[in-house]
């Protein structure tokens, strides 16, 4: 039975989390009424208190959240020329062009009148940025926006971690009133500065080694410098845990001073008589933990580990003596109350989850007296344990984790990360000239082969394993196999839990029916991206703009969302024409998936082999569904116009694909293609541009949805207002990917259409940036 003090802690950690699944908050002063009256009530009615804690819990989260909310940063000022003052507030790290940090906004004005918003937001600093520190007051000339990033399914949700963050507005410094350092000084951020110059440090030691982003991840928390590759590697074979200052490494640390203090202070009677030598143990291993946790700038993930270790060790001076399962709830409470936003970080849930897994698997069983017996079923509970979070919460999870853990959480934690921590110190010592440097560079070489060995395991075909979205229920009857698969041994029906385990590997995803087409048009910002799925085969049009910064839209939004609907194959892939916003993630979604085919209108300039000119005329049919470019009809056309024009129709429905078409090859089509060219839906040429989508092409096409790819407060202001009214006057309806995330559509063979559905509503949570419209623009 759940004592009353840990059913609390528990009713309290749920009530905190529930908030965060609410689309809509609801006033807070309604909120705190309620949950002051039913604290009133439970002081008298002893089965209202569990209630109370929940409520009380999701009021904490509430309140914070409303903390950074409300107000909101206005959509009337998204890209507005506003002039900032304040303080740097993380440490700058380079990004392809750009140089982005965390600024603390002081004072904000906008043409010169004071505006009511503070805070904290993300900028970019694009071309000749100046060297930057921690700390410095500087008046910046920017255009700022809200919280938004993109919305798609499958895909990460940007803004639920800028807001985890605390970040209120994003933006980037603009031409014009140049930039002023108003103070050199780091002020409160003196931490910081304090990092930075370490960092600096370590990056003149080990100038470039491969293995410098590790060492700076190991010594400062610092993981900017990892590529898309390292990353790759590290969460094929679940080691990216051992590459952040986290609750491991905070806690070995503490671990280790704990033990070393313990031996030294024991040697001494008259300290021992002072303070027991266990309880100035847990004080210095506290001091420590903070020590470690502060080089890390006291990330979320150290946050944790802190509070765990804080109670532990509180209860070694306090005497007191805790129950595993207490002191879990006690941290998870405590982690709770310092941030009710860590529930929405996935290291909180694998954090907490590991060490439950582990509690739960070796709390009842005996102690094996070998220790390597001992610490493979550690990693064994851990694995299994952690499996379907780990699928639920990223789609993918390492098959070889926990093997490969068995011997580099040891390594790592035993002889590499002290060794790092010991020969960084080391260099820092003046005077020795070059001398201190060695052993941290030989260091670094035997951290790079580490890195390489890492490597070669991530190779390997079958190291990790994706998986589709699955219902929740699969989740949670995975979850109930895996709780019976770690049970007791003398617990009967234990391995009878690998059945509940198997609908999360086998259950196929929902696929569309003969004749049946579904539609996305995925929000890739100011580019395009469209995906058609049949029974037979899947089409995706374009793939959205790549970036000097290495991000692309291919990698980091088409394929995560193929992966969530269980596409693994792409058997047509057109590309409208070369241009970067069309055919910037090419590279990055060939990477990820097989592609059977590739058409472009301008297939010389893509850079790849083997594509297929698209013609005029020429189609195909899968399943049913009727596949026809209408454009290119020769050689000729160059840029825009050369776009392959494509019309999907099934059931006497039809959607039209335009690329960047403009107002030439418009009114060509429209006066050859006659009724050919009519659409129920039309995708608009060059993101609303008005270049495209003219009178007389919307009157030949007639559609009843007319949809915009741009993205949220684009610098071009797509789509501009001469074509959303020339949309309107004809009673059209319009959509665009920029207000309202990706866009579904399902057409069926008996001619119906269902949706449109909207991301953005469809998976809203509270923090979701809505805007009715862009009102810069």
């Amino acid at each position: 039975m759940i004592g009353s003090t840990t059913g609390a802690g528990l009713a309290f950690a749920s009530g905190v989390s529930v908030i965060y699944l609410l689309p809509r908050l609801p006033p807070l002063v309604l909120a705190g009424f309620v949950t002051a009256g039913l604290g009133v009530a439970a002081w008298r009615w002893r089965l209202l208190r569990l209630p109370f804690w929940l409520l009380l819990g999701a009021f904490w989260a509430h309140w914070h959240a409303c903390l950074l909310l409300c107000p909101p940063f206005p959509d009337d000022l998204a890209r507005a020329p506003l002039v900032v003052e304040g303080r740097i507030a993380s440490i700058p790290n380079e990004s392809g062009l750009a140089r982005r940090f965390l600024f603390e906004v002081e004072q904000a004005r906008n043409e010169g009148e004071l505006i009511p918003f503070t805070g904290l937001v993300r900028l970019s600093w694009y071309e000749d940025a100046p060297p930057l520190r921690a700390g410095e007051r500087w008046r910046l000339p920017v255009r700022l926006k809200p919280r938004h990033g993109l919305a798609n399914p499958g895909t990460f949700d940007f803004e639920r971690w800028l807001f985890e963050q605390g970040v209120q507005a994003t933006g980037n410094l603009r031409r014009g009133e140049p930039p002023q350092r108003l103070d050199a000084g780091a002020g409160r951020y003196w931490l910081d500065r304090r990092r930075q110059v370490l960092s600096e440090h370590l990056a003149r030691v080990l100038d470039g080694a491969p293995a410098l982003p590790l060492v700076q991840a190991l010594v400062i928390g610092d993981r900017s410098g990892f590529g898309q590759n390292d990353w790759d590697v590290l969460t094929r074979t679940g080691t990216n845990h051992l590459v952040a200052i986290s609750g491991l490494h905070v806690g070995l640390i503490a671990g280790a001073i704990f033990l070393l203090v313990r031996w030294l202070w024991s040697r001494s009677a008259r300290l021992t008589v002072a303070l027991a030598a266990p309880r100035a143990a847990a004080i210095g291993g506290m001091i420590a933990a903070l020590g470690y946790a502060g080089l890390a700038g006291f990330a979320i993930s150290t946050q944790r580990a802190l509070v765990m270790i804080a109670v532990v060790f509180a209860a070694l001076v306090w005497r007191r003596t805790l129950r595993p399962y207490h002191a879990l709830v006690l941290a998870l409470v405590g982690v709770l109350l310092v941030d009710p936003r860590a529930v929405l970080s996935p290291g909180f849930w694998l954090s907490f989850g590991a060490v439950a897994a582990l509690l739960f698997s070796l709390g009842q069983r005996l102690p094996s007296r070998d220790l390597w017996t001992r610490w493979g079923r550690a990693q064994w509970a851990v694995g299994i344990g952690l499996l379907p979070l780990l699928f639920m919460l990223f789609g993918r999870a390492s098959l070889v984790a926990p093997p490969v853990n068995l011997v580099a959480v040891p390594a790592f934690s035993l002889i590499l990360l002290p060794l790092v921590l010991a020969t960084s110190l080391l260099s820092l010592i003046p005077g020795l000239g070059s001398v201190p440097a060695w052993p941290l560079q030989w260091t670094a070489h035997l951290l790079g082969w580490c890195l390489d060995g890492l490597a070669r395991v991530a190779a390997w075909p079958w190291a990790a394993m994706a998986l589709p979205e699955r219902p929740l229920w699969v989740w949670l009857a995975a979850g109930a196999g895996v709780l019976l698969m770690l049970a007791p041994r003398g617990l009967p029906g234990r391995w009878p839990g690998l059945l509940l385990v198997v609908p999360m590997f086998v259950l196929r995803t929902p696929q569309p029916d003969d004749g049946d087409a579904w539609f996305t048009l995925l929000d890739v910002g100011l580019g395009l991206s469209a995906v058609v799925r049949t029974r037979e085969g899947t089409l995706v049009y374009d793939t959205g703009p790549g970036f000097p910064s290495g991000f692309d839209t291919g990698s980091a939004v088409v394929l995560p969302f193929l992966a969530a609907q269980g596409v693994r194959r792409i058997e047509r892939l057109v590309v409208s024409h070369a241009d970067r916003d069309h055919a910037g993630g090419l590279a990055g979604l060939a990477e990820g998936i097989p592609i059977d085919r590739i058409d472009s209108g301008e297939p010389m300039r893509l850079g790849v082999q083997n594509v297929v000119p698209c013609r005029a005329g020429e189609g195909w049919e899968w399943s049913g569904v009727r596949f026809r470019f209408l454009h290119p009809d020769g050689a000729g056309f160059r840029g825009n116009d050369a776009s392959c024009v494509l019309r999907v129709e099934t059931g006497g429905r039809s959607i039209l694909l335009t690329g960047d078409i403009q107002a030439r090859v418009e009114r060509r089509l429209a006066r050859a293609s006659g009724e050919a060219i009519g659409s129920d839906v039309l995708v608009a040429g060059h993101h609303g541009s008005a270049t495209s989508t003219h009178s007389d092409f919307l009157d030949a096409v007639a559609p009843g949805l007319v949809l915009f790819a741009s993205g949220y407060a684009n610098h071009f202001g797509f789509p501009v207002a001469e074509v959303r009214e020339r949309v309107s006057a004809r009673g059209i309806r319009t959509l665009d990917t920029g207000l309202v995330g990706a866009i579904e559509l399902r057409l069926g063979s008996d001619g119906t259409i269902e949706g449109p559905w909207t991301w953005r509503e469809r998976a809203g949570r509270f923090w979701t940036h809505r805007a009715d419209g862009w009102l810069g623009r």
